[in-house]
């Protein structure tokens, strides 16, 4: 009796769900849209069930796409870990690593980063899938997170790479036109850029004095929002409003006169960047070697 699931299905299906759409998956294939349709056809027809729920431009996973793409995951995972294990491969990374990170930290600092490491471990494939909204951190669709702030999630690893804080910031034109608030209830009386990303409070913001001090819970308001934090940064350029921003993304329109810090004195929760992957991937060179190689370039250069 032949197979209904091939080993090489898999990496496929698992391929095509991260790709989104079977014209971007033939583009990563390097085949044509009419043979990745044809080889997912081939492997609903073994299986006896639709796995894909698909139109001309987009696609959804059915229910059994669902479990056999969490399988298919945790299948690969589980055997790049046991490659890594034997012999040779466990001092020297190689295999898929699945990395995730937010938008705009991805752009700029992951990507750039991913790039250099693929050119000093040529081994490893190297995916980066960027998304507004966090991942869950169980299914194992990734190897290694970066997200901003520790995990809720105790049964993952989690490394702080990087210290981060969020700032409060606006443009001259803004400051010159609105005045400079001198403290936190200030804030309510101005207009507030508001990003709406994950689960974080929206149009809530906590400041408190000091390490230490009183905190302030302060209600804003603003005529803007997204959930893009590059947009949000280019309407604060343009003088539309107050905006919190993480440090990392802001600190050269600040060293450059761009953006002015508002209420220094002033702190919010912690926002540091941790990369964060599942204990069972531990032991995985590639992983090892990813998180290191990125704590090492967000190390503070020592005057």
């Amino acid at each position: 009796m032949k197979p209904r699931l091939l080993p090489a299905d898999l990496g496929f299906f698992s391929a095509l769900a991260m790709a989104g759409s079977l014209s971007a998956a033939a583009r990563e294939m390097r085949i044509t849209t009419a043979a990745v349709s044809k080889r997912l056809s081939q492997m609903e027809l073994r299986l006896g069930v639709p796995l894909l729920n698909r139109t001309t431009r987009r696609m959804s996973l059915t229910v059994e796409g669902e479990t056999v793409l969490r399988h298919a995951r945790s299948i690969l995972a589980e055997m790049a870990d046991l490659e890594q294990q034997l012999g040779a491969s466990r001092s020297t990374p190689s295999g898929l690593l699945r990395i995730n990170a937010t938008l705009g930290f991805g752009r700029s600092h992951i990507g750039p980063l991913i790039g250099l490491f693929a050119r000093q471990y040529p081994q490893v494939d190297a995916q980066l899938h960027l998304s507004v909204d966090p991942p869950s951190l169980s299914d194992d669709a990734f190897d290694v997170c970066v997200r901003f702030g520790p995990p809720p999630d105790t049964r993952v690893i989690a490394r702080k790479i990087a210290d981060n804080q969020r700032l409060l910031c606006a443009a001259p034109a803004y400051i010159e036109r609105h005045g400079e608030p001198k403290t936190p209830a200030d804030l309510a009386r101005h207009n507030f850029i508001s990003i709406r990303q994950g689960g974080e409070a929206y149009g809530v913001l906590k400041l408190t004095r000091g390490k230490q001090g009183k905190t302030e819970t302060i209600k804003t308001r603003g005529n803007l929002t997204t959930n893009d934090g590059s947009i949000a940064v280019q309407w604060a350029l343009e003088g539309h409003g107050i905006l919190l921003r993480a440090e990392w993304d802001i600190r050269h329109h600040l060293a450059q006169g761009q953006l002015v810090q508002l209420l220094p004195q002033f702190h919010t929760p912690d926002a540091d960047i941790y990369a964060i992957y599942p204990a069972q991937h531990k032991s995985a060179a590639r992983v090892r070697a990813f998180v290191d190689f990125v704590a090492e370039a967000f190390k503070p250069v020592r005057a």
